[in-house]
């Protein structure tokens, strides 16, 4: 289907609740989504696309057509949504990449040499299941606490055939492990020690805990000290393996609490649990930066999170309003069989909380995003707020620098992947002009910068993806007019000061401003731009007007011409050693006449007053 046959079909859907899957031209669903009114939402895709993002724009072209379920109501298109998400997994919707559900422990007591292993569901057979726990990461360090308390192998060797063929690893050696490939030690030891294990698993600490003190007091009394201490610290880390079980195999907690964090490249999905008012574990999952709102990527991600979990708390605490919170609470409700609040804490110790996951989240995201992706991400930002095809690799920026009619100057610089290219720098004089003007001067200096891109000069033949012009959308519609005068169709955007002189808005030439505030990165970023620009170009004016200061006074002089006045500063360096210079020493510098003559013009001539 063509786009606008797309817009027919969508304008003609009912404003009913339900559910729609985009498909391309093998029909693939590559994108679902639920609605409140199918017509409205749907339509949003295919209209205005200047305003989508890059990720949005990517799968509308990817569109060939799309199919709508209608549902009674909101909660039955958030069912079916969910439903439909995970049978299709769609290319374009997010995803929490490493959801497996719940993760179980299994535990195959038919082997000789039983071994803990996290899997991600249950299977008929004669293994043993324990769980499901919180997530991926709890249940890895549960498995590793156990290993640890009960000294049991975590090494990759097979039981029995490895056993006495090489010497204990280093895990023996650092006290993790009992050495179970060593042949004094036996199956039936082992057995016993798995069964510590399997009672553990099961919540039975403290008869556990009872079995190792009769066991150390016996060891003890027959003079085993060694034995002895080894069985105290099993019992102390038991104690602490409590604690974590606890937490992991109860009800997840009493409160989790979401936090998002959407990166320039990557965005993080933390939820914290917590138990009887402490915190007792963290899951998080990096995700590459959704094209939806935050309030529909974080609706998704929590129902992604907790629908397939046996076991919900009480209340979830969010970091914004949901648009569909109470047909989700509704959801988890039904599944957990009580009530399941979720939340958004506007002050107090609740939102304080919410803070602190947003700060997890975003220390994870920014941790595993490079510089190069954070840049990338910044650049396709800016390119989707000012509706670009691309993202705008290369940006060149100009300002206007003046002291008087004097000296006028300008400055253009470059960014190329969000980074200074400071060896593709230029700087301008503006000439023909007898007052400040700096809407001439812009024109005057694109025009002769484009000139010289047309003409193909070496080191100005790289067309840039944006202009950005010091100024608002006056001085923007002046290098606009100038660029398309030469017949060249380049983005010009104005950089627009705040009274504190930070950037605070671009303006395209037709005056719309467009606001930054919203996107600290952006902010930052083009803040950079502006005031390198400016400092470049205020730079080269001090340099000239430092020369026209000098040139002027020594120019006034009869008989100093360029070459006289250059011969001068290079030899006495400035105007004041010049002052200062009697006529012997200026005659060695230019001949006596003019050497005189520039004696007179700072002492005077003998006859009066000296030259003011």
């Amino acid at each position: 289907m063509t786009l606008e046959q797309l817009k027919e079909k969508a304008r003609a859907l009912p404003l009913k609740p339900g559910v729609y899957l985009m498909q391309d031209k093998q029909s693939r669903v590559i994108y679902v989504g639920k609605a409140k009114a199918l017509k409205n939402r749907v339509s949003q895709y295919f209209n205005n696309m200047a305003s989508h993002t890059e990720k949005t724009r990517a799968m509308v072209s990817q569109i060939d057509h799309f199919d709508v379920i209608i549902a009674d109501s909101e909660f039955e298109a958030l069912v079916l949504e969910n439903s439909l998400i995970k049978r299709h997994k769609p290319k374009y919707n997010i995803l929490l990449k490493d959801d497996k559900g719940y993760p179980f422990i299994r535990l195959d007591l038919g082997e000789p040499y039983p071994r803990l292993a996290m899997v991600s569901r249950t299977e008929e057979g004669s293994a043993s299941y324990f769980g499901p726990y919180g997530g991926r990461s709890v249940t890895a360090d549960l498995i590793d606490a156990l290993q640890a308390a009960l000294k049991l192998p975590a090494c990759s060797k097979v039981f029995p055939r490895d056993i006495g063929k090489e010497r204990p690893c280093l895990n023996y050696r650092m006290g993790r492990c009992a050495g179970w490939c060593r042949p004094e030690l036996t199956q039936e030891e082992y057995r016993r020690t798995v069964d510590q294990a399997v009672r553990l698993l099961n919540g039975d600490f403290a008869a556990v805990l009872r079995d190792l003190r009769e066991e150390m007091d016996r060891a003890s009394e027959q003079l085993h000290f060694e034995r002895a201490a080894e069985l105290r610290d099993r019992c102390r880390a038991i104690e602490l393996l409590s604690q974590k079980q606890k937490v992991l195999s109860g009800p997840l907690a009493d409160t989790d609490v979401i936090g998002f964090y959407r990166g320039d490249a990557r965005s993080c999905f933390v939820v914290l649990h917590f138990l009887e008012g402490q915190l007792a574990a963290k899951d998080w999952s990096l995700l590459d930066t959704p094209m939806e709102e935050d309030n529909e990527v974080v609706s998704s991600l929590v129902r992604q999170y907790f629908t397939p979990r046996g076991r919900l708390p009480r209340t979830i605490l969010l970091p914004c309003p949901l648009e569909d919170q109470e047909s989700l609470a509704a959801l988890l409700s039904e599944q957990a069989g009580r009530r399941v609040e979720l939340a958004v804490p506007k002050r107090g110790a609740k939102a304080d909380l919410v803070r602190m996951a947003g700060s997890n989240a975003r220390e994870e995201a920014e941790r595993a995003t490079s510089r190069q992706e954070r840049t990338a991400g910044l650049l396709e930002r800016l390119g989707t707020l000012l509706a670009l095809d691309a993202p705008p690799r290369r940006i060149e920026a100009f300002d206007i620098s003046n002291t008087g009619a004097s000296v006028i100057v300008a400055s253009m610089v470059v960014f190329a992947d969000g980074k200074p290219r400071k060896s593709d720098y230029r700087r301008f004089k503006v000439n023909g002009l007898s007052a400040p003007d700096d809407y001439t001067s812009m024109s005057q200096v694109v025009t002769r910068r484009f000139t010289r891109l047309l003409a193909g000069e070496d080191g100005w033949d790289t067309r840039p993806d944006l202009l950005l012009i010091d100024g608002g959308s006056v001085h923007a519609g002046v290098a606009k007019k100038a660029l398309e005068e030469l017949g060249l169709d380049i983005p010009v955007f104005g950089l627009v000061k705040d009274q504190r002189h930070r950037t605070r808005a671009l303006a395209a030439p037709g005056g719309q401003e467009i606001g930054i505030l919203h996107d600290p990165s952006l902010f930052a970023f083009l803040g950079t731009i502006q005031e390198e620009a400016h400092r470049f170009a205020v730079t080269y004016n001090r340099s000239r007007h430092g020369r026209s200061v000098r040139g002027s006074e020594l120019d006034s002089i009869p008989g100093v011409g360029p070459k006289r006045r250059a011969a001068l500063l290079k030899e006495l360096k400035s105007i004041k050693a010049i002052r200062q210079a009697d006529p012997e020493q200026l005659s060695r510098i230019v001949d006596r006449k003019t050497a005189r003559a520039v004696y007179d013009h700072f002492h005077g001539s003998g006859e009066g007053d000296p030259t003011v």
